[in-house]
């Protein structure tokens, strides 16, 4: 249904202006996860040319000209009616939030949430649709859709992201990678007119290991900040789903590495349960476990490697992050990893076949440690990479899907 999406074809977009925006997302903080990191990102980007308005629960971030709108968590648990709340909350806010060019006094909202409002809908993870129902037909998708219906968690997900998505005009929705923009259009084909990919980006280091001549030096500096030995070749893991991203297969693969350490940043409630298996592998003394950082910076610059074996990522922004330090990636590959799909095995990462075989995992981080041409290959090809999708080149994709949308709401 063509009047469903924002199609520039026969719209006049406005020369481009001041735009009044609103961005929804419920942890506004570096430590909440990839989703929260790229619509941060974003905000600090569009700042600079537009009035942003961030409206959340949780908010851990200071940037000049954004405005920020604290909305009420009672409970954080269940998530289910927290995430209910926050749709009304975030709806009524919006609406006194001052006057503008729409009745919601902003030209744009723009939504990193499952809630029904707003006109731009950026889509981090996999549809609750798709994995609730994908592949069920007959008795099997019945005993499916009575297990939804008798479940208000999952009739709640359901239904919000049903009303997100929902045909009306003006409506856009980006997809963070090429994998998932299909993924999404299998489950809701009317948004064909409507979907398109900007990819997450990088703020490119102005100072670190990139400078090559002064590598060795940031390392040291690095690592003294960190608390971690000096001495040693580190592989670094950065998630804040431990088990979703891979970490115990890359313990185990550690097995095979007696001479190299490894750094572990994300969440602190998921540590207990890796240090015991750390311990039960015999590599404990070797895993230093960070918790989370607000600056993740560090960690790249103190690694030799980056591991993210994930069994499932829409993208995966830490391994552009780690290019954009020169470090090179070991990575799993497209059937795991959106951002792989984009990548070429043995030119600007080594892609894993299978993210849950540690000998292989072994093997790919021995070759990108210790075989000098492939270290650099990676650590050359994987910069070039990164210098290729910059925040600022997503900043500016947005502003035309922006600038269209405004040029569709004037056209009605």
């Amino acid at each position: 249904m063509k009047t469903s999406a924002v199609d520039s074809k026969d719209l006049v977009i406005d020369a481009p202006r001041r735009l009044k925006i609103a961005v929804l997302n419920r942890v506004f903080s570096p430590t909440g996860g990839g989703a929260e990191r790229y619509s941060i990102a974003l905000v600090e980007q569009l700042a600079a040319r537009h009035e942003v308005h961030v409206f959340a629960q949780e908010i851990n971030h200071q940037w000049p000209g954004v405005h920020y709108h604290p909305i009420k968590c009672w409970s954080k648990k269940p998530r289910w009616l927290n995430q209910l709340w926050y749709a009304y909350a975030t709806r009524r806010a919006i609406q006194g939030a001052g006057q503008s060019a729409t009745s919601d006094g902003f030209d744009i909202v723009h939504s990193h949430e499952n809630v029904w409002h707003g006109n731009v809908h950026t889509m981090h993870v996999k549809t609750v649709q798709r994995s609730l129902l994908e592949g069920l037909s007959g008795g099997a998708l019945m005993l499916r859709q009575l297990k939804i219906a008798l479940s208000p968690r999952l009739l709640t997900y359901l239904k919000l992201e049903r009303s997100r998505l929902q045909a009306r005009p003006c409506l856009a929705v980006v997809a963070a990678s090429q994998t998932l923009q299909a993924e999404l259009l299998a489950q809701y084909p009317h948004l064909a007119h409507a979907v398109r990919t900007i990819t997450p980006g990088v703020t490119m280091p102005t100072e670190g290991p990139n400078q090559r001549t002064s590598q060795r030096l940031t390392q040291q500096q690095a690592r003294a900040a960190l608390g971690v030995p000096q001495q040693g070749h580190y592989v670094a893991f950065i998630a804040n789903d431990y088990a979703r991203k891979g970490l115990p297969t890359l313990l185990k693969a550690l097995q095979g590495l007696p001479d190299v350490q490894l750094m572990v940043a994300g969440r602190a409630d998921q540590v207990p349960q890796f240090k015991t298996q750390a311990h039960a592998l015999g590599v404990d003394q070797r895993v230093h476990f960070l918790g989370p950082l607000s600056d993740v910076s560090p960690v790249y610059c103190a690694a030799n490697v980056l591991a993210h074996p994930t069994l499932e990522d829409t993208f995966a922004m830490v391994v552009l992050e780690a290019m954009a330090h020169c470090v090179p990636v070991v990575v799993s590959g497209s059937a795991y990893c959106g951002i792989a799909s984009l990548l070429t095995d043995g030119k600007n990462a080594l892609l894993l076949g299978n993210p849950q075989d540690a000998p292989e995992l072994q093997a790919a981080l021995q070759a990108a440690l210790y075989n000098a041409d492939t270290n650099q290959q990676l650590t050359q090809a994987g910069l070039a990479f990164a210098e290729q999708h910059t925040w600022l080149a997503a900043a500016r994709s947005y502003e035309e899907v922006f600038y269209t949308c405004v040029a569709a709401a004037n056209a009605r």
